[in-house]
């Protein structure tokens, strides 16, 4: 009998998790079967599962198309916000930094060298120099 109580439970939990990441459509489906968006889906739901407090994403929007990458950053962002969740997001793809992050911390070649509010390190002089290959005092000349 409890057996079949667990069982009843962890399918009703998936069965809730698959609706929270909008896969409920495609439950019966194989998982390499679905497109590249939606596995990225199950497999955030499959971290869901754990009840996590700390969700990390390595390089979620990676081999996404333009249409894909928009509905990640609104997938991504909701999930923060109904799971309460904090994410830890690594990522080179800067319109999903922008999209999702409250806060940013930039790493060249493993050194930090700005940290702070989307707004604040867009415009910082050493993340401009270092990612965009442009010296502001050429930018500045011309």
């Amino acid at each position: 009998m409890h057996h079949e109580l667990a069982e009843v439970l962890i399918q009703d939990q998936t069965v809730s998790l698959l609706k929270a990441v909008g896969l409920e459509d495609v439950k019966r489906e194989k998982a390499g079967s679905l497109p590249y968006g939606q596995q990225r889906r199950l497999e955030i739901a499959r971290a869901l599962a754990t009840t996590p407090r700390l969700l990390l994403l390595d390089e979620p929007a990676a081999g996404m198309n333009p249409n894909e990458t928009r509905e990640l950053i609104e997938f991504i962002a909701r999930i923060r916000d109904e799971f309460d969740l904090t994410i830890l997001l690594i990522e080179h793809d800067m319109k999903v930094v922008m999209g999702v992050c409250e806060r940013i911390l930039v790493l060249d070649y493993g050194v930090t060298i700005s940290e702070g509010t989307p707004e604040a390190v867009q415009s910082d002089e050493k993340v401009i120099r270092a990612y965009l290959g442009v010296d502001l005092d050429d930018v500045a000349a011309q």
